[in-house]
Formats: structure tokens, C-alpha cells, sequence
């Protein structure tokens, strides 16, 4: 897990990326900023009054040296922000409007990212996963070609790196929903010096059952390999068939796939939440993530239980995804 993060630190280091933190009064977020601009990886950006960050800095025995605090109630650039966010909202909402929003620390930071004056936002400590992502599907968008975004979990244990995707965001993906899930997950997968090979998952495996749930994986692969046919990609498989050389060998003989995987896509968040927490629970994998991907510029949603340590790292990921 140690080398995983060592990679990522290479390589964002003294590139001055900027992360905004749009929770800069939480604990969590003070002391993996403190940390993140002590060791001069990259530029944080905190979203609040400045009193009070420093105050609660000081209380923490935090420095915020080199730390960035805006403050949406005395932005010098406020008027920039707004007239951005008329444009892209494209008549949802007027300068009134979005002078009320952009009040919101969340739609405040994603603008920031919009206008290239940070690369990427870490959010989640304390607002909801709707309260961090509304604001980037509204803004920022998602990638041409994309419809969704989603969620990935990189499944780490000793050497072992594994992509799940999507275990965060789509309830019940449909065939093209699937596909640009792979594709995206296969660019994230490289990231994390991964060489993709996908497997799209099912209870099936090549039209060993049919039904409605197996045709729409096994339409997902072909509408897969027309979005980017580079991509090491089949399906659809049961697990063992994705994961097992001999299991391959016998259920699916003539694919790309040999029982070599290291990408799997599941067919319906449901599978995919179980799928992840089942190895992380009984197969002692540590799960990184969620790690949203498809968004023009990346945004990334902390879960509310999480830690210092926990910020530190998807930061990290943040500053490697820009």
C-alpha cells in the first residue's frame, strides 16, 4: 500500500497542482492540508472565513503555511465566478441566482476548478456524496463520450492491484452505462500502473445462461470495444472465469481474457458494493475509494466516517488524476 501512495507522491510532486477543500473548518481536512503543504506535494486551497480556519488551526497546533483560504463572502473574483456560472448553466440560473450558490462552499470550490484557478477538489467530510458530486455534474460535466460518472475502488493487498468499478454511483447501469464504465475504469486502472485487462462480470459466462441481465453485459462488451478497441476487454464472465487461468481455460477457451484480469466491472451497483466489501472484509484487501472518474476535471467524495489519513490519500489521487 506504501508503494502505491510513494508512486502517486512522484508523481504530483512539484508540480504545484491545487486541490480545493471546500471543508476547511473540519479537523480532518486541517491535518492532511497541514500535512500535504509540510511535505510540499502539492497546493491546497481552503474554502472558508480565514479567522476562523486560523483560529481552528491554532487549536490544533496546525500551521498553515503556503495553505490558500478563500472565502465566498469576500472574494475578490466573485464577479468572474458568477458570470461563469450563468454561462455554463445556460439559463438554469440567473447572476442573482448564482450569486446565492456560490455561497455554498462546494459550488464555490468546483467553480475554482472550472476556471483553472485549482485542478481538482476533495470534499466529503462533512456534506453528503449528492452535495459533492451536484456541483461537478453541473459544472465541470462529464468527458465527450460519457454520459455518467462513476465510481471505482483500487483493491490493494501486498503486491496485488485490482480495479471494481462501479461500486458507488449508478444503482442500475444499462449496456452503454457499462461500457463507458470500462472504458473509464481501464484509464484509471494506468494511473496505478495497472496494465487493464477488463472482465465484465455477470452470473454468465459467454451465453452459458441467458436472460436479460447477461445480454445486457454481453451488449456492454461489443459497445466497449467500438468506444476504444486498444482496451484489453470481454465478457461476459462469472468471476471465477475472469480471475482463474484453469477456470478460463475451460469456460471461456478463446477469449483475450485468461484468467488474468485485473479490471472487473459488475454489472449493478448492488453487486459491485457487495463484490468490494466482501474482499475487503474476508480477503483483507484495503479499498481506495471511491475514486470517481468520467468528469472533465477531477472531483472526489470522502466518505463522512473518514480520517486524516484518508484525506491525505484521495488528495493524492485528486493530484495524480489532474
Amino acid at each position: 500500500m506504501s508503494d502505491l501512495f510513494a508512486t502517486l507522491k512522484e508523481k504530483v510532486s512539484g508540480q504545484q497542482i491545487k486541490i480545493v477543500f471546500p471543508e476547511g473548518l473540519d479537523e480532518r481536512i486541517l491535518a492532511a492540508v497541514n500535512r500535504l503543504s509540510g511535505e510540499g506535494i502539492l497546493q491546497p486551497i481552503l474554502i472558508g472565513n480565514k479567522q476562523e480556519i486560523t483560529n481552528k488551526a491554532s487549536e490544533l497546533n496546525l500551521t498553515l503555511d503556503g495553505v490558500d483560504i478563500y472565502d465566498p463572502q469576500n472574494y475578490p473574483e466573485m464577479d468572474e465566478l458568477v458570470a461563469a456560472f450563468v454561462e455554463r448553466r445556460k439559463g438554469k440560473a440567473t447572476e442573482e441566482d448564482a450569486r446565492k450558490i456560490l455561497l455554498d462552499e462546494n459550488y464555490f470550490g468546483t467553480m475554482l476548478v472550472h476556471l483553472e484557478k485549482a485542478q481538482g477538489l476533495v470534499s466529503g467530510a462533512a456534506h453528503s456524496t449528492a452535495d459533492t458530486v451536484r456541483p461537478a455534474l453541473q459544472i465541470i460535466k462529464t468527458k465527450p463520450g460519457i454520459k455518467k460518472t462513476s465510481g471505482v475502488f483500487i483493491m490493494v493487498r501486498g503486491d496485488e492491484k485490482y480495479v471494481f468499478a462501479d461500486c458507488a454511483i449508478n444503482i442500475a447501469p444499462d449496456s452503454q452505462d457499462l461500457a463507458e464504465i470500462a472504458i473509464a475504469s481501464a484509464q484509471t486502472a494506468k494511473m496505478f500502473d495497472i496494465d487493464p485487462r477488463v472482465a465484465m462480470l455477470s452470473f454468465s459466462t459467454k451465453g452459458s445462461a441467458k436472460s436479460p441481465e447477461t445480454e445486457k453485459v454481453a451488449n456492454a462488451v461489443e459497445i466497449a470495444k467500438e468506444l476504444d478497441s486498444s482496451v484489453v476487454l470481454d465478457g461476459e464472465f462469472q468471476f471465477d472465469a475472469a480471475f482463474v487461468p484453469s477456470v478460463a481455460e475451460k469456460k471461456a477457451p478463446d477469449s483475450v481474457i485468461k484468467g488474468d484480469a485485473n479490471v472487473f466491472v459488475f454489472p449493478s451497483l448492488e453487486a459491485g458494493n457487495i463484490g468490494y466489501k466482501i474482499a475487503q472484509r474476508l480477503g483483507n484487501f484495503e479499498a481506495v475509494g471511491p475514486i470517481l472518474q468520467g468528469l472533465n476535471k477531477p472531483v472526489n467524495d470522502l466518505s463522512r466516517g473518514c480520517n486524516a489519513e484518508d484525506v491525505y490519500k484521495l488528495a493524492l489521487i485528486t493530484a495524480a488524476q489532474a
